[in-house]
């Protein structure tokens, strides 16, 4: 009797070590996830492309003004149709030439008060302005800014003096962005474990993510203090779209 007695105060004690063991175990565990939390890395990272101009226009602009309107309107459909000829003998098509609607620009008065010599004095102006443009593709995307200039020169040597214009087309950003977005999150892990090899770590899962705003660098957008130490791009048909992911990891 007192033997199994004693066996079973052995087993109740051993019970009880091994319940305290597992406890203990556990708030250990618990203890060190909890602070494990605390350990936190918030590093950025950063994408940037470059995306070339899908087309490009040069758009010719070229105005009249005077007091006569029906004498400003021939004059004007007098250059469409001199500037249309030369666009065609260029190669250009009939289709490819778009001849955008003529304005005309009533300031119902003939006279403005201006300042000369300290005193108000009356001066005439013209009455009316007629305002058109014309349109064409450019063939070549990269020369787009070289043939714009050459119009130009040649219409004024015609005495057909009108401004050259050029506008690009380019992607759209949301074709680029899942790219941009894997890109940054990418170099932001590199950054991550670099710091984490370097604290004697291990970088684990992510705890937050933003994604900042795509900026855009180029002749037509530049956000100068968004895109710091971002070099613009020289080449008016190219723009640079750049993108800074923040991320926190946690530490083990």
């Amino acid at each position: 009797m007192e033997n199994k007695q004693t066996s079973s105060s052995i087993l109740l004690s051993l019970s009880v070590l091994l319940g305290l063991f597992t406890l203990g175990f556990f708030i250990f565990k618990g203890l060190k996830t909890f602070s494990d939390k605390d350990r936190v890395v918030t590093v950025k990272g950063l994408a940037e492309m470059n995306m070339k101009a899908t087309s490009a226009t040069i758009t010719l602009h070229y105005s009249f003004s005077g007091d006569d309107v029906k004498e400003l309107l021939q004059l004007s459909a007098n250059k469409k149709n001199e500037i249309t000829t030369y666009l065609t003998g260029l190669g250009y098509a009939q289709n490819d030439i778009k001849l955008h609607n003529i304005t005309v620009v009533d300031r119902q008065t003939y006279y403005q008060t201006e300042w000369r010599g300290g005193e108000q004095v009356q001066v005439k102006i013209d009455r009316y302005t007629t305002k058109q443009s014309i349109s064409i593709p450019a063939k070549q995307v990269e020369k787009t800014e070289d043939i714009a200039s050459q119009i130009k020169l040649d219409l004024i040597s015609k005495d057909l003096t009108a401004d050259a214009k050029t506008t690009y087309e380019f992607p759209e950003l949301n074709s680029i962005k899942p790219q941009l977005i894997a890109e940054s999150t990418k170099n932001a892990r590199v950054a991550g474990e670099q710091f984490a090899n370097d604290s004697q770590a291990k970088l684990g899962k992510i705890k937050t993510a933003s994604q900042g705003q795509i900026t855009i660098a180029g002749r037509y957008y530049y956000d100068e203090e968004s895109s710091e130490g971002s070099e613009a791009p020289k080449e008016p048909y190219i723009q640079k779209a750049r993108v800074v992911s923040t991320i926190v990891f946690f530490l083990e």
